[in-house]
């Protein structure tokens, strides 16, 4: 009766190690096939200062930025980026969108044109100017600026010179994933 019992208990023990054996790998695979979105920047660590060059105060060019954890799907990518922190709301630095999926990223100095030779769209910044202008923030406390990038299952159908709010609603129901990389700046 105990060798019985025994067995019983060795097959119940194995038994157990493979069910856990096969979810350990399929929630492997799993998270293998959800990768994120993720933006960053070569220029600066995410929250720390804006290095001069890309503000107001300096040469004003656009940051190189790269991104990986594309989602399948993705036709294409946008990008917004703003200062919640400005005394009469958030300011718009940069609209750009109909980037292509095939893409890893922007180079620094980006071009202050409508249409990229790739084909990506520049959009009106709240400076009343196509393409990117940096930090220029009134004397005080640092302002935080947002670079958000959106994977879209959509090439839009936009001119270039549209303005934020006009490409958030374009881009309503064709987000497949979000990421965002903030810096700092002070004058």
């Amino acid at each position: 009766m105990k060798k019985q019992w025994f067995l019983c208990f060795i097959f119940i023990f194995i038994f157990t190690l493979y069910i856990w054996s096969e979810n350990s790998q399929n929630k492997g695979n799993a998270d293998m096939a959800t990768s994120r979105l993720t933006i960053t920047s070569s220029a600066f660590k995410m929250g720390s200062t804006i290095p001069k060059k890309y503000t107001g105060d300096g040469v004003d060019v656009s940051p190189p930025l790269s991104w990986d954890g594309v989602p399948e799907g993705t036709k294409s990518f946008a990008l917004i980026s703003d200062d919640p922190d400005a005394p009469v709301g958030t300011w718009v630095h940069w609209v750009i969108f109909n980037i292509p999926f095939s893409e890893k990223g922007l180079p620094e100095g980006v071009p202050k044109q409508n249409t990229l030779p790739n084909g990506a769209k520049q959009g009106m910044n709240d400076f009343r100017k196509i393409g990117y202008n940096g930090p220029a923030p009134p004397p005080g406390k640092p302002h935080r600026y947002y670079f958000k990038l959106y994977a879209l299952d959509i090439v839009l159908d936009l001119p270039a010179g549209i303005k934020k709010s006009e490409l958030l609603k374009a881009m309503e129901g064709h987000i497949l994933s979000t990421s965002e990389y903030m810096g700092t700046y002070q004058r």
